[in-house]
């Protein structure tokens, strides 16, 4: 399984060499910049996209707020869980980091001593971001898109295989849907809890709304329903 990919000859290769020699030609100070959005700078984005989708829930009145804040409250559960069931596929595969088996590739961050695939990094912001899309289809719309980038950047910056990250795409967004309606089940009722509290109440609703109004927020998952049933009446 180690040898997924270790010849020149095909498309996985060929498109390795093809991002990552974008590296090559690139300013010294676009490479530094692609190292950090790609190590750290798009991940901090994803979670201030969740904070951002939090704030905007608790100002929500009706009775949804509650499990649409659970629903939110998954979408980072999930990507530590789908990294947790990376640890054995990456075990199995043993599938070396591809400046290993290549010559040539502009390595833009050292220290990569575990085994490539799949790509956490995929696999945590496309997990959000999908799991951010159940919850407001705007926000989630950026969020994947933000995923996408953060594969873009990890072949970029020569760490791993375009399949690496087609992996952890695939992994991200299977933990978040298969497992969503179990998770939605048992937060649900937590975040009720929670709401009903004195002291905590304000992580799900802000003062001075009402769970007896239905105003919601455009572009969430209550607002499209709102709509439907809206124009189905």
């Amino acid at each position: 399984m180690a040898g997924l990919a270790e010849s020149g000859a095909n498309p996985d290769v060929d498109l390795l060499y093809e991002i990552n020699g974008l590296a090559k030609d690139a300013p010294h100070w676009f490479d530094r910049v692609m190292e950090f959005v790609g190590e750290w700078g798009l991940l901090l984005t994803m979670i201030g996209l969740l904070l951002a989708c939090w704030a905007i829930l608790r100002r929500r009145s009706g009775e949804e707020t509650a499990s649409s804040i659970a629903a939110l409250a998954w979408a980072p559960l999930a990507a530590a869980v789908a990294v947790l069931v990376n640890v054995p596929i990456r075990g199995f595969v043993e599938r070396p980091r591809p400046f290993v088996d290549h010559e040539g590739l502009e390595v833009l961050i050292g220290g990569k001593t575990d085994f490539s695939f799949v790509s956490d990094h995929a696999t945590l912001t496309m997990a959000m971001g999908v799991g951010l899309f159940v919850v407001h289809r705007k926000l989630g719309l950026f969020g994947i898109a933000l995923g996408l980038i953060e594969g873009f950047c990890r072949v970029y910056m020569g760490v791993h295989y375009p399949t690496d990250v087609i992996g952890g795409f695939a992994l991200g967004t299977a933990v978040v849907l298969l497992l969503s309606p179990i998770a939605t089940a048992l937060l649900t009722p937590v975040a009720r809890a929670v709401e009903r509290s004195p002291r905590a109440g304000w992580l799900i609703r802000a003062k001075g709304t009402s769970a007896d109004e239905q105003d919601v927020v455009p572009g969430s998952r209550a607002g499209a329903e709102s709509e439907e049933r809206d124009l189905a009446a």
